[in-house]
């Protein structure tokens, strides 16, 4: 069994982390485990796994190997206790709060995010009787603003898409802190790589694993991961974890698994009953994936830099929001938070509004017109079109997805072939 120093670096740590060589055949790449369910020694062991007395697998939805390897190989990159794998982005969003909340209990939420996120929290959280309070994400005072005796989260994106703002995170640390709340960071546009949430304070991150972290847009995935350093113990806020569990017999969560009662929650009731179980598949791409994540993320981040400061001097670009630019108004918290790098999606404005933006599209070559980002190519998308489109046109200029942003998701090739690919698009506009 590989054994790992704790002062191991982040490079070490990306390739070997949870993925050990296999005991039964000394297969060095970590297999997939493609199978639902799993053989039990007898009666009482079969008994002592339903009722979480006994490490192991059940069935799939609840834990696999393979997921279970790409869980601990994250959850180290992030510096957390434990990991929770699920179908997508989203679903990390759901399950993320799933423990935390019901109905008429509110989560804040910073405005800078994802289009997609934005409806997920305004809209569909309603069904299930939660409501969301949107606040400004550059205004932490908003933040403490918007705390009531219902507040149960605050979740805010650490470099926001698609403008890649950075938020604050220190100042909304002490917020939640001082309500007793958790924060929830998503992570997915630096990844542990450029930024480490719970090494600031935050108590859970999520990623859409579908992005940088697997890398080729090969994958679909998420994950939660918990610092394991909230207090659930006895706090009333949360009877999720701290009052006795009907389901597992008077269980208290945080009192039998301690620093693993939210990870061990959302494996033995949150996936169990609602489904959005990462497959075997993805998780085993992924985690080859993050193997390569370090030497991805400098090329990208490289890549990105340059290609923002081409942007700001272009005759066809109004403006460029890149933290990594001087001229940024979040550049000296990009360092802050960001030292090796501000990633490499952002967002800039191209002269003639949403028409120039559409031609932008049809006019490049190299780039691809994708909504996802994270991959190892170069990606393009006009948000107020495709992933912002939903929201109403104030929603779409608050998240910084007006009708002339043009996003970018810089990818690994040669930077000059980029840069002469957006500008031959650009200069096609005139």
């Amino acid at each position: 069994m590989l054994k790992l120093h704790p002062n191991y670096g982040f490079n070490t740590l990306a390739v070997h982390s949870g993925s050990a060589p296999d005991p039964s055949t000394g297969a060095r790449t970590f297999p997939i485990y493609q199978t639902a369910a799993y053989v039990f020694d007898d009666a009482d062991h079969a008994a002592s796994l339903y009722n979480l007395q006994s490490p192991g697998f059940i069935y799939s939805r609840l834990a696999n190997p393979t997921v279970a390897a790409l869980e601990e190989k994250l959850a180290t990159l992030e510096g957390g206790r434990g990991g929770t794998a699920t179908s997508s982005g989203h679903a990390a969003e759901i399950i993320a709060l799933f423990p935390l909340m019901a109905p008429g209990m509110e989560v804040i939420v910073a405005d800078k995010l994802y289009g997609g996120t934005i409806n997920l929290m305004g809209k569909s959280f309603q069904k299930f009787g939660w409501k969301a309070i949107f606040v400004d994400t550059e205004d932490p005072e908003s933040f403490q603003s918007a705390i009531t005796d219902k507040t149960r989260a605050i979740f805010i994106e650490n470099l926001a898409n698609p403008g890649g703002i950075v938020t604050d995170l220190e100042e909304i640390v002490k917020i939640a802190n001082g309500a007793g709340v958790p924060l929830i960071v998503d992570n997915t546009l630096a990844t542990p790589f450029l930024s480490q949430p719970l090494e600031w304070g935050a108590d859970i991150v999520v990623h859409s694993t579908t992005k940088y972290l697997s890398g080729q847009g090969n994958a679909l995935g998420g994950i939660v991961i918990d610092s394991g350093n909230f207090p659930w113990l006895g706090n009333q806020k949360y009877p999720s974890l701290s009052s006795p569990s009907a389901e597992y017999n008077g269980l208290i969560f945080s009192e039998t698994f301690g620093d693993l009662a939210y990870t061990m929650y959302n494996h033995a009731v949150s996936l169990r009953d609602l489904g959005c179980t990462q497959s075997p598949m993805n998780a085993w791409l992924t985690l080859n994936g993050v193997e390569t994540l370090p030497l991805r993320m400098e090329r990208h981040c490289s890549n990105g830099l340059a290609l923002a400061e081409f942007l700001e001097k272009h005759q066809n670009v109004e403006w460029v929001s890149h933290a990594g630019l001087k001229s940024s108004p979040y550049f000296k918290l990009g360092k802050k938070y960001f030292p090796n790098g501000t990633g490499s999606l952002f967002s800039f404005g191209v002269k003639g509004g949403y028409e120039s933006g559409i031609k932008l599209l049809e006019s490049v070559e190299l780039f691809s017109h994708v909504a996802n980002l994270g991959d190892t190519r170069s990606l393009i998308l006009h948000p107020s079109s495709t992933t912002h489109r939903q929201l109403t046109k104030d929603q779409q200029i608050a998240s910084g997805a007006g009708p002339e942003v043009v996003r970018l998701s810089v990818g690994i090739e040669c930077v000059e072939d980029l840069i002469a690919d957006i500008d031959q698009a650009l200069n096609n506009l005139r």
